[in-house]
């Protein structure tokens, strides 16, 4: 019987085994890095073990000192959650050694199947067709993907279009899969951009039972990283899923498996489908099959662990359909690139009840006021819809979203809206790379029809709001901008984030607001933090939050970020168009250009790591890289100058008298 668990890891999935442990009567432990210090995870827990150090290599990927963690906090199990650990079947043993009760498979079948490569080859001995390993690929097995045999979540993973860029690929794909899992092992297959992503749910106990707890599709991906998944897969057939289900099952089954897993395939446009690989663990998208099945995977997890059997010789049948949207603190519009800062803000409308039922569930990480580093993944929250069809399950979902309120940096929010809202995702359109062919419709700015909807009129009411603000710091029941008699508009400037300024110019007299870019909208009620204008007889409620220069205004339709221009600006700094710099905080992992190289427009010139992505900076242009300042291991913030590709045009004259200064957006 478990009376105290250690969770060895951090974040939403940290909460997730909280939460079920406080249903049980379980006592908590949680174990932090020092980024972590203050994280929700550790507040939460009934004890808290300090891991030193901030880097996944020297904290939650350290096992020995989170045994020891568990025994100095009087834990006797030890849950690995998702990542980091949680297929390492070394810790599972450790664990095991240390006399504390391992939540999870055995560690032979984590060895079974942790490695892809070892997993494909036992499948396809039983028979389960699989996506063959490719020791030497020709030009034939183009396109390929490189993949990292230990480890998912995209890292160690590369699409490889031509068999020159191969050595490269893999050189790369090996460095990132080594800091990611611990071991550098990749391979190779075929790479089918138009297939579907299918996996199933797998339980299974000590006594002989093993479940197909229903299916997921998890095609909606950006850099080979869910984003958007569902269950149960929509459309289908019926033969093709109880093949499916049939052959988790017998994956199951091959390794003597108990616990929670997951099996996944590739699913073809012409139906056939591939084993890809088994996960030994509990996958990030787990709350959709919690949703359509009234389980509670963790809650059986701890059962299974304790050695009780399940409740039943099946898992229950799904009911209706459930959608989880990931939300990531990063920028969709300029290659995903992940932001950091203060996130001060993150409130969704979610009935607390609500969590292995219906309606709406939030699981995150992360509260008001938490610093995103590059330490971690990118991903803030997880938001799961369910409703009796999968139509309304996506109007439900999008729904939240857009009225959710997300203050700090970029999210992925918008694109998530849209791509639920799209035609092609709407009927069931879904294939791995559905986020690249729609990306133009995801990614473009917001709209600008001339109506309440659009960043002109958020800009407006950003700077009424500003001026009752104003009015209320100086203790006057007039806001600025008001006068008895004609005069000078009052002027504010505002940024958006694709780099949009509006200008807003307004006066507020005897007869109401006089906006000039805005002439027919009406003043109906300002505060502060509210603003309600009307134009043409609609009426909309703007509510407007600052944090020093930054300004969100959000409404039902949607929410704009802002960025205060000071009124009268300094003159242009002159920039360097062949300057590179740092787009986010991170650490440079590699270089592959050198000082008097001639370089194309988009060559890599060197790679950051953050968030634990890979991310690369490439030539802005055709020219010389006349200056290199990065190095290997150096660690960086945003804005940091790293390089300077001038070209041949270019005098060393016009060189020496231009400024490096750059803002990221246009790195």
């Amino acid at each position: 019987m478990i009376t105290n668990l250690l969770v060895a890891n951090r974040g939403e999935i940290a909460r997730r085994i909280f939460r079920t442990c406080r249903d049980l009567g379980i006592a908590t432990t949680a174990v932090y890095a020092d980024p972590d210090a203050d994280a929700p995870h550790v507040r939460e827990a009934d004890a808290a073990v300090r891991l030193p150090g901030a880097a996944p290599a020297d904290t939650y990927l350290r096992g020995e000192l989170i045994v020891e963690a568990a025994l100095a906090a009087g834990a006797d199990a030890v849950h690995p959650g998702y990542g980091f650990l949680s297929e390492d079947a070394a810790f599972a043993r450790a664990v095991r050694a240390a006399g504390l009760l391992w939540v999870g498979p055995e560690p032979a079948a984590i060895e079974a199947m942790g490695s892809k490569t070892a997993a494909k080859r036992l499948m396809a001995a039983a028979g389960v067709p699989v996506l063959d390993a490719l020791d030497a690929p020709t030009e034939a097995d183009l396109p390929l993907l490189v993949k990292a045999a230990a480890g998912g979540g995209g890292r160690g993973m590369r699409v490889v279009r031509a068999l020159a860029d191969l050595p490269a690929e893999l050189a790369a794909a090996r460095a990132e899969a080594a800091k990611a899992f611990g071991s550098d092992e990749v391979f190779c297959e075929r790479y089918l951009p138009a297939g579907r992503h299918v996996e199933v749910q797998l339980l299974a106990d000590g006594h002989g039972t093993v479940w197909a707890v229903g299916d997921r599709d998890c095609s909606l991906q950006r850099r080979h990283q869910k984003v958007v998944e569902e269950a149960p897969a929509p459309g289908l057939d019926p033969a093709v899923r109880a093949a499916l289900h049939e052959a988790a099952v017998s994956a199951a089954g091959a390794v003597g498996y108990t616990g929670a897993g997951t099996a996944e395939f590739l699913l073809g446009p012409d139906g056939r489908c591939w084993f890809l690989e088994m996960n030994t663990r509990l996958q990030v998208e787990h709350p959709v099959t919690e949703a359509v099945t009234g389980l509670d995977l963790v809650a059986l997890q701890l059962a299974v662990a304790e050695g009780r059997a399940l409740p039943g010789p099946a898992a229950p049948p799904v009911t209706g359909h459930a959608i989880e949207a990931r939300l990531y603190a990063e920028d969709p519009a300029h290659g995903w690139r992940p932001a950091t800062g203060t996130l001060h803000r993150l409130e969704l409308t979610v009935p607390h009840e609500e969590f292995t039922g219906r309606g709406v569930r939030l699981d995150s990480g992360v509260g008001d006021g938490a610093e995103i580093t590059p330490h971690y993944d990118a991903m803030l929250a997880k938001v799961i819809a369910w409703a009796p069809t999968r139509a309304a399950a996506a109007r439900r979902l999008a729904d939240a979203l857009a009225r959710a309120r997300i203050h700090g940096p970029a999210t992925n929010r918008e694109l998530l809206v849209r791509a639920l809202r799209h035609p092609a995702f709407l009927a069931g359109q879904l294939h791995t790379g559905f986020l690249a062919e729609h990306a133009a419709a995801l990614t473009a700015p917001g709209p600008t029809a001339p109506d309440l909807r659009g960043a002109g009129r958020a800009a407006l009411a950003a700077a009424l709001a500003a001026a009752l603000a104003d009015a209320a710091a100086r203790r006057t029941a007039l806001p600025s901008g008001w006068r008895n008699l004609p005069s000078q508009p009052q002027l504010k400037r505002y940024r958006t984030q694709d780099g949009t300024e509006h200008e807003v110019r307004y006066r507020l007299t005897r007869a109401g607001l006089r906006a000039e870019d805005h002439p027919d909208v009406e003043l109906v009620e300002a505060a502060p933090d509210l603003v309600v204008l009307r134009e043409g007889g609609l009426r909309r409620a703007y509510r407007v939050a600052r944090y020093g220069d930054r300004v969100h205004v959000d409404t039902p339709a949607g929410a704009t970020a802002l960025t205060a221009l000071p009124r009268f600006p300094d003159a242009l700094v002159r920039t360097d168009p062949g300057a590179l710099l740092a787009p986010m905080p991170g650490t440079v992992v590699r270089i592959t250009a050198a000082v008097g190289d001639t370089v194309t427009a988009g060559r890599t010139l060197l790679v950051l790591e953050a968030m634990k992505m890979e991310h690369r900076i490439a030539a802005p242009a055709d020219g010389i890289l006349v200056e290199l300042r990065a190095t290997p291991g150096r660690q960086v913030e945003t804005g940091t100058l790293l390089a300077v590709v001038k070209s041949s045009a270019q005098s060393s004259e016009q060189s020496a008298a231009q400024s490096p200064a750059q803002s990221p957006e246009e790195v």
